[in-house]
């Protein structure tokens, strides 16, 4: 009997991923535990093994294509085994639909996509259940005539179902599963939070003179996010409200300092969390931040990684870049975003100096907190920055 492999719930709320890379062909052998398929769920790239050894008879969908969690991933049999398309395996006593997941079970006939006349992936039938469209009234525009998301939502629009739409002139670019969860996070968060950003230049002479000394010392570099959430700890201690989530008509006020680090990835950003920040020390807060980094270009973050952060800092100084007007992460009351520091012409004493002025931007929830008190947190966390023996005796 084959094994019917639906696709798992591999947490943080999964209802759907899209496939990236099948690792063995349709008719390759597979053993168990092997590496199966790589698929790209809201968060991360996941690797998912195979769940018992034998001969691939199936995909469920092709690369670039999305699955619903629960709808057939693959079909694993014997070499010489047929696996019918869009009909599942018969029981060999009544000839009904049978299939088999984990242990054996039963799965009740769970079919691949595309059963029937109609070809359509689960999380498409499940749209088109949504708006009381009929698919056999819609014409795919997909490989092989399966219908696509589009071809339903055309439907919806009042689109004629059974003649083709004509083409728009342009190329269309479906989005990555990461770049909708992105698209999908913003559009929550700035319909729902009230969004105030203020600004200030830190003086980063001392900063950086104390960073080249410790990259010297350590012989490696010391990530500027290091240093800024060494100065934002004592500052989110005093400022609690910082460092908080607004539920309702209540704050709760978080025990530890998880502080989320956007990372710039060519999928798009990412933004990993550093859990109990307050206890690391600077070389300890390197080394993760430098780790976390890594991780996230290469897409290999869990979803563990990329949850629960209560206060967020983004260096858009890395790429050269100088204020900025952030957008505050749901769950959180704020968000301080990191220039690059540039020589400047400044007056001290009345006299015209020049010093590498770091520009720093405070996005903040104005349901929770006051452009003053916004103001004043970030005073003081120049005044650390800009005297670093503020903060790194602590």
């Amino acid at each position: 009997m084959p094994y019917v492999f639906e696709l798992p719930d591999i947490g943080d709320g999964l209802t759907e991923a899209d496939i990236v890379r099948w690792h063995v062909d349709v008719g390759g052998p597979v053993e168990a535990d092997q590496v199966l398929v790589d698929v790209e769920t809201a968060k991360a790239v996941v690797e998912i093994p195979a769940p018992a050894g034998g001969t691939v008879l199936h995909h469920g969908a092709r690369e670039g294509e999305t699955l619903a969690v629960g709808a057939v991933l693959a079909v694993i049999g014997r070499a010489g085994e047929v696996w019918p398309d869009g009909d599942p395996p018969r029981d060999a006593a009544t000839g009904s639909p049978r299939s088999t997941g984990p242990g054996g079970r039963d799965t009740g006939g769970a079919k691949p996509a595309g059963e029937g006349s109609v070809k359509a992936l689960p999380v498409v039938r499940r749209l088109a259940r949504e708006h009381g469209i009929d698919l056999s009234s819609v014409r795919g525009t997909g490989p092989g005539g399966k219908i696509t998301r589009d071809d339903v939502m055309a439907a919806v629009d009042g689109g004629p179902p059974d003649s083709a739409v004509a083409p728009i002139a342009g190329e269309r670019v479906r989005l990555s599963m990461l770049r909708r969860t992105i698209a999908g996070h913003m559009t929550a968060s700035w319909r729902e939070i009230p969004h105030v950003t203020v600004f200030h230049d830190a003086d980063a002479t001392r900063l950086l003179a104390g960073r080249r000394a410790l990259a010297a010392r350590h012989g490696r570099s010391i990530p500027m996010e290091a240093l800024v959430i060494k100065a934002l700890v004592p500052v989110l201690e005093e400022f609690r409200v910082f460092n908080a989530t607004l539920e309702g008509d209540e704050l709760v006020f978080h025990p530890s300092m998880d502080m989320g680090i956007a990372v710039d990835t060519d999928e798009g950003l990412l933004v990993p969390v550093i859990r109990q920040s307050e206890k690391l020390g600077l070389m300890e807060l390197a080394a993760t931040i430098a780790d976390l980094g890594v991780k996230g270009k290469a897409r290999s973050l869990g979803p563990d990684d990329l949850t629960g952060a209560t206060f967020t800092v983004s260096n858009i100084g890395a790429l050269g870049g100088g204020r900025g007007t952030p957008i505050i992460p749901s769950g959180t009351t704020a968000i301080l975003v990191i220039g690059r520091a540039a020589d400047t012409p400044v007056v001290r004493d009345g006299a015209v100096t020049v010093a590498p002025m770091m520009p720093l931007s405070l996005g903040f929830d104005h349901r929770a907190i006051d452009g003053g008190l916004g103001q004043r947190f970030l005073n003081r966390l120049v005044e650390n920055l800009e005297e670093p023996a503020l903060f790194m005796a602590g």
